[in-house]
């Protein structure tokens, strides 16, 4: 069938959402299930188990490096504390992964003014030869100079690129930041450099602590030696070459992929008593980086998911449809757990009314945004109306993503949100030994668990769908 000639502002909406059948009609929340939702929110924001959560993972588990021997530590933590809190069905999703272990780094100018710098391996870099190497150091200013730079004076060089992110509530000079972080060690590789540093993505210009993160490398025989220097150490190597003179390196760096390991997604379910095979999905990512203990990156993700789930398990009442919260591994490494389970699930993804993952600290939600049908805008309108008193603004004309992971889902055409943290202070403390539990604000995670708990029920309760379907969004240009 011909679609009709849609307005200006219908084409926005359907290029954000996706488009639906003219036969749809529109979903809409019940008001029972709305003042319901608004009694959640309330108690939500006076509730402290996701405090509680985020305080017995990182203090009994601790840092969770993908494959480490925290790893199944931390699953066997998520299960037992899923069935602590109630949740009706406890299973795991088996992930398999490149097993890359960190085993120590140091660097060192040794000339002209010889001085030790504090740095961290990037995920998936290689080592360096045995007893280090030491090269001269060569500096582009950009990403963009460097593809630019003529190889000569790349090969056999260590390649420096600076990264300036400065703090903002949305975190939006991380895109920057992590382009550099991951397809710089590549680039350098291609042009035959003999390793690769960048100046930290992160905001915190007066801490003596590196950020790590993963590069883009696939295959471990394209990797070079790859790591992060700390702000005040990257400003330091630019002030001494900015001297004028040849400036030398010695990094020696022990880390590198050492087989496969098979980890697994944890999930916990509070089953639905109407259509328990429709499934409200939310969570974060169980994994961490091992310098810090993983507080902000992600266990207070999957402790707001975990307390929003059991909040409205103890409702009088079970949800119409079910309630699944999903603990993610291997997110830090390329979203090997958010990858398997989209794998896993694309032939449900009709099923999978509405979902969204939180990743991005402890910080309060300040803004929601959606991509569902036309058709559902009106019911968003409704979960917007109930969140707004807590301070979340609903921006209509931008699409969501479903969060790091559970953007997987969203690509093969899951109905998601994004619903968006103060990261004002994040990138102080992200992939750094920063990231502990004193960052998070106990009223701060309560607002996020109102959110999570109001949003998860009322999409369990509407009548109608949000519009998923294979493919449904592949065009909404959404993004975390």
């Amino acid at each position: 069938m011909r679609r009709p000639t849609l307005t200006l502002l219908a084409a926005s909406l359907a290029l954000a959402t996706g488009l639906a059948s003219a036969t749809d009609t529109a979903t809409t929340i019940p008001q029972a299930a709305v003042k319901t939702a608004e009694q959640l929110r309330d108690k939500a924001m006076k509730d402290n188990t996701a405090y509680a959560v985020v305080e017995s993972l990182t203090t009994e588990v601790g840092p969770r490096m993908a494959g480490s021997p925290a790893d199944l530590r931390a699953r066997e933590w998520a299960v037992a504390k899923f069935k602590e809190l109630g949740y009706d069905k406890v299973y795991t999703e088996t992930v398999t992964y490149p097993l890359w272990e960190r085993r120590s780094e140091h660097a060192e100018i040794v000339g002209p003014f010889a001085q030790p710098l504090t740095l961290l391996a990037l995920g998936y870099s290689a080592a360096t030869p045995k007893g280090g190497l030491t090269a001269e150091v060569v500096k582009f200013d950009s990403l963009d100079a460097l593809q630019k730079a003529d190889p000569a004076k790349v090969k056999g060089k260590i390649v420096y690129v600076p990264t300036h992110m400065k703090p903002h509530k949305d975190g939006s000079d991380y895109g920057m930041g992590s382009a550099v972080r991951v397809g710089g060690p590549v680039i350098a590789s291609k042009m035959g450099a003999a390793a690769f540093l960048l100046r930290s993505a992160g905001t915190d210009e007066h801490s003596r602590t590196p950020h790590t993160g993963v590069t883009g490398f696939r295959d471990p025989k394209d990797a070079i030696p790859a790591a992060a220097l700390s702000l005040p150490d990257a400003d330091q190597l630019e002030r001494v070459l900015a001297r004028g003179k040849p400036v030398k390196l010695k990094l020696d760096i022990d880390c590198g992929i050492t087989g496969m390991y098979t980890g697994a997604n944890v999930i916990g379910e509070i089953t639905g008593k109407t259509h328990p095979e429709q499934v409200v999905a939310i969570g974060g990512h169980l994994d961490s980086w091992d310098p810090g203990t993983g507080a902000i990156d992600d266990g207070a993700g999957v402790a707001i998911a975990m307390a929003a789930g059991k909040l409205i398990k103890d409702l009088p009442q079970r949800p119409d449809r079910t309630i699944r919260v999903i603990a993610f591994a291997n997110e830090e490494m390329g979203l090997w757990g958010g990858r398997a389970y989209a794998d896993q699930h694309a032939g449900d993804v009709a099923k999978h009314v509405l979902g969204t993952e939180s990743d991005f600290g402890a910080g309060k939600i300040w803004r929601m945004t959606a991509s569902v049908k036309p058709e559902a805008r009106g019911a968003i309108e409704q979960i917007a109306k109930v969140i707004q008193p807590i301070g979340v603004e609903y921006v209509a004309d931008k699409p969501g993503g479903g969060g790091s992971d559970l953007s997987q889902m969203h690509l093969k055409g899951m109905a998601a949100l994004t619903l968006t943290q103060d990261g004002t202070d994040y990138f102080d403390y992200h992939h750094t030994a920063n990231d502990t539990l004193d960052k998070i604000k106990p009223a701060d995670l309560a607002q996020n668990v109102a959110v999570y708990a109001a949003f998860s029920y009322m999409a369990a309760q509407a009548n109608g769908d949000f519009g998923s379907a294979p493919d449904a969004f592949k065009n909404d240009g959404a993004s975390d």
